[in-house]
This record gives C-alpha cells, sequence and structure tokens, in this order.
C-alpha cells in the first residue's frame, strides 16, 4: 500500500548519519555505534503578525466565520483517521502484549499523538529491539506501522576456527570438538555464516590483500604475517572440509546427548550445543541475513545509493581472534566504517493493517547473535584451560 503522508515517533530517518566509531578487535561489546541522529530546532524566525488595515470599521465584528474542522467533509474525515488510528492501535497492542493509556476523552489530533507517545514510551522501556513507530495516511486508511532493529553497536561477531583445530589435537578435549563442530555446521550450512576462506567472501578478500601488502612491504613482522598467513589457509581449508560433512549435523543431537560433563570448560561447550540445537529446530531453514536491510537512498537525491558496512563484513569464521594479523584485519575494517559512517543491521518494519503478524519479530536474530558471542567466549576460553 502506498501512504501519502508519514509521520513517525522515535529515530529521525531522514537526516544524515554521523560518523561511527572503529570496532574493537574482539567480539565483546564495547560502546554503542554513534548512529543516533539529532533532532531538529525549531525556527528562530516567527510567523509575521497580521493586522488589519487602518481605515477598516467594526464591521468585521459583525461577520461569523465557521472553523474548517465545523465541515461536515473535515469531521467525518477526522472520525474515520480516529477510528482506524485505534483499530490500528488495537492490533499493536495486542502484539507487543501491552496496555495502551486512554486517549479518546481528548481532542482530535492530541488523542492520537499522545497515544503515539504513551506506545513509543512503554516500547522503549519494555523491547529490546525497538526502534520507532510511525502513523502512515493516505486517502483511504490509517495505520500504525512499527520499526525494530537489532543494535550492533562496535561488535566483531567473529568465529575464530583456529582454537577448535587444537581442541580435535586435543585427546582430553575431543568430544568438546566435536560437539563443538556440530555447532559450527549447523552456523555453517543453515546460518549461513561466510567463511573466511571461500572466494566470494568479505574475510577472504581483506586476507588476500593483506597477503600483497606483506609481499610488497617488508617490515621486521613480516615473517610473523608470513606464519599466520599460512597457518589460516592451512587450518581453515582443514577446518572446513570437516564442516561441510553433513554428518555433523546428522549426529548433533546423538552427541549432544552422550556428553558428560566434568568440568566448567565442558559445561560451557555442553550449554552452547544446547542452545544451538534448540535454534536449530526452531529455525531449520533460517539464515543469519533473513531480516538485513534493503540498502537505503540518499534523502536528498534519490540516484545515490547510501554506502554501509554489510552484515557479511562484521559476521564470519575468521581463522583467529588474536595476532597481528587479525589486528591488522581489524584496522582495515575500522578504515571502511570511518569512510561509509553506517552500519546495516538486521531490521522489520510491521504494518498494523489488519494482516497476520504472528512470527514478526526479532526472535531469531536476539538468540543467534547471543550465541555467536558465547561461542566465542568458549573457543576463547579453550587456550585457558590448558594453562
Amino acid at each position: 500500500m502506498s501512504y501519502e503522508q508519514t509521520y513517525h515517533i522515535g529515530n529521525n530517518q531522514n537526516t544524515r548519519t554521523e560518523q561511527a566509531k572503529g570496532f574493537a578487535p574482539t567480539i565483546r561489546r564495547v560502546r554503542q555505534l554513534a548512529t543516533k541522529t539529532k533532532g531538529h530546532k525549531p525556527g528562530a524566525e516567527r510567523q509575521a503578525e497580521i493586522r488589519t488595515n487602518s481605515n477598516a470599521t467594526n464591521g468585521i465584528l459583525k461577520c461569523t466565520f465557521l472553523p474548517k474542522l465545523k465541515t461536515a467533509h473535515s469531521v467525518l474525515a477526522c472520525q474515520k483517521t480516529e477510528r482506524d488510528f485505534y483499530n490500528s492501535l488495537s492490533k499493536l497492542t495486542e502484539h507487543y502484549s501491552i496496555e495502551p493509556m486512554t486517549t479518546q476523552p481528548y481532542n482530535f489530533p492530541y488523542n492520537i499523538v499522545l497515544g503515539m507517545w504513551d506506545i513509543d514510551t512503554k516500547l522503549k522501556r519494555t523491547h529490546r529491539n525497538w526502534d520507532s513507530l510511525h502513523l502512515f495516511q493516505d486517502s483511504k486508511k490509517t495505520i500504525l506501522q512499527s520499526k525494530e532493529r537489532f543494535e550492533v553497536g562496535t561488535t566483531l561477531f567473529h568465529i575464530p576456527i583456529i582454537p577448535l583445530f587444537q581442541m580435535l589435537k586435543d585427546p582430553k578435549r575431543k568430544k568438546n570438538a566435536q560437539l563443538l563442530l556440530s555447532v559450527c555446521s549447523y552456523l555453517y550450512h543453515i546460518a549461513r555464516i561466510p567463511y573466511y576462506r571461500q572466494e566470494d567472501s568479505y574475510l577472504y578478500w581483506l586476507y588476500e590483500t593483506h597477503k600483497d601488502w606483506i609481499d610488497y612491504d617488508d617490515t621486521d613482522e613480516t615473517e610473523t604475517y608470513n606464519s599466520e598467513l599460512r597457518q589460516a589457509e592451512c587450518i581453515g581449508d582443514i577446518i572446513e572440509q570437516k564442516l561441510y560433512s553433513s554428518i555433523n549435523l546428522t549426529l548433533f543431537e546423538q552427541r549432544l546427548s552422550s556428553f558428560k560433563s566434568l568440568d566448567t570448560f565442558d559445561r560451557e561447550c555442553w550449554q552452547v550445543a544446547c542452545i544451538t540445537l534448540a535454534l536449530y529446530r526452531e529455525y531449520p531453514n533460517t539464515t543469519v541475513f533473513r531480516n538485513a536491510p534493503i540498502s537505503e537512498q540518499d534523502p536528498y537525491d534519490d540516484d545515490i545509493e547510501i554506502e554501509a558496512i554489510t552484515m557479511e563484513k562484521y559476521i564470519s569464521f575468521v581463522a583467529d581472534t588474536k595476532g597481528v594479523l587479525y589486528n591488522s584485519v581489524v584496522e582495515s575494517i575500522n578504515n571502511e566504517l570511518n569512510e561509509y559512517g553506517r552500519m546495516e543491521e538486521p531490521s522489520i518494519s510491521i504494518p498494523f493493517d489488519g494482516k497476520n503478524t504472528l512470527g514478526k519479530n526479532l526472535d531469531f536474530e536476539n538468540r543467534m547473535f547471543d550465541l555467536l558471542d558465547d561461542l566465542f567466549i568458549v573457543l576463547n576460553n579453550f587456550n585457558k584451560t590448558k594453562k
């Protein structure tokens, strides 16, 4: 449906985005990305005063002017707008399970403005992914539409595979490694997390770029870079062959049910596997990019597409998340972020127009990104268990 007028409460969608801050070279959340836009200041220029002609007499007092809202057509239009608004509001509050304040006693349009403010305020406090509320109106209908967004902040969701390789070589942790192979196979096959050894992936291009830089510029760290690159390529290919095998998904439940937790690290691996299997069962065909945003156009020029850090640039399997090579990779991502100044984050818009809204949420994204965060911690903790 195409709507002619739009009113919204929440983040301003039409102002230019401020320059974003850089990523930290870990998966942990550090600080929020500066993507909030600033509101408009009221204009300083006042409306010019209107005065009657100096020759006017008291005849003006004998005239009667009916307010525009008194006309039958405008009254009916306002009544329809109110009726549509409260019908849409009822569906919205049912979807989000919230109780709206009573605004019907207030005159139009203050009742609508107050109702939107009330919903926006409540959902900001209670809903993890709340972004903004919009009122769309055309000549036929008025509806409310919500927008939800998963806020990435400055997190790089990079899953290192070298710790998994080392775990496979450790006789004491082989069961852990097999369990996490099933977890990573789900992420590889079903969630479609990009793998850095795939030639069409962003990280593959970054690693190849660094290889060219190292060959061109000889420094004191050249040998370290070359060693880490060789390791990244060799181990990356070995682990991808293992992840590619569907046996890891076939045996996932069996591996989990037979796994014995003997220490804290075992319990961490078991918990991550449980979360992954539950996600796999509930969303058997869902990818991490299902709600990737559509590219935005420049509000000042429809022919220009706003460049941004896309999701595959901050979600990926990587060789490792430490060392001079990875630090240099993160620096390259930060430089690109500084050029673009905006990040694409999973988001959905839900129009409350009477159609079914069941399942329209970011539940999968919330659980998936929490899982990626937990998996990184487990893989990072493996080295600590060997000390």
